[in-house]
């Protein structure tokens, strides 16, 4: 580490911090990423045998992202479908800012630690090249070398940095859009069936007349 001066503790710094938010990141990722479909047949079964408060008090209990979308466009089931809608993508937008939540920072400290160590192997090559403008000429081969090599230890430590940082980068990226995409689908799934809830009450009088 001290080969790389000051610049090889800020990458470090900055990488530890990028880990650290990956991790948080992680763990409430998960945590929001559950099964989709079997909530839904859930939903599904209780709309439409007319039981949606059970819907709701179910979507309740289930403290993922999903559910609590799910559940705003439930309490306006028996509104028109904008209102449904409309209910609906006002949830998303809630949601979804803690979905994509400090995704961003990976970004930024992969790319900033890519250009420190770079920053670094040029501050390192100027004071060798000024060592070596100092010295005698049967050392100046062995001092440049040397120099050199310890110039070179803060890129490749930024880059190790980076390329670890921008692989977590994608992975919770990644995941993050297959949650944002679930709010979505079951959304509009949502939407459909209450519909079908809205024109079975509807054919059910005339039936019965």
């Amino acid at each position: 580490m001290d080969d790389g001066g000051i610049f090889m503790w800020i990458i470090l710094a900055m990488w530890v911090f990028g880990i650290i938010i990956a991790v948080e990141r992680i763990k409430n990722l998960f945590k929001f990423d559950i099964d989709g479909t079997s909530l839904m047949s859930e939903v599904k079964k209780d709309v439409l045998t007319n039981e949606v408060q059970n819907a709701i008090q179910n979507c309740s209990t289930n403290k993922s992202l999903l559910a609590s979308v799910l559940r705003n466009g439930l309490k306006r089931a028996n509104q028109s479908k904008e209102q449904i809608q409309d209910a609906l993508e006002s949830s998303m937008l809630e949601s979804i800012p803690h979905v994509e939540k400090r995704l961003g920072y990976l970004a930024l400290i992969a790319n900033v630690s890519t250009l420190v160590g770079l920053l670094g192997t040029i501050y390192g090559l100027i004071q060798s090249f000024a060592a070596v403008a100092a010295a005698d000429a049967a050392s100046k081969a062995e001092l440049l070398a040397l120099g050199i090599s310890k110039a070179m230890n803060t890129t490749a430590f930024g880059l190790i940095s980076a390329i670890s940082i921008m692989v977590l980068h994608q992975i919770l990226s990644t995941k993050a859009e297959k949650i944002i995409g679930d709010l979505e689908h079951y959304s509009v799934k949502l939407v459909d069936l209450l519909a079908t809830r809205k024109g079975q009450k509807q054919a059910s009088p005339s039936e019965a007349a």
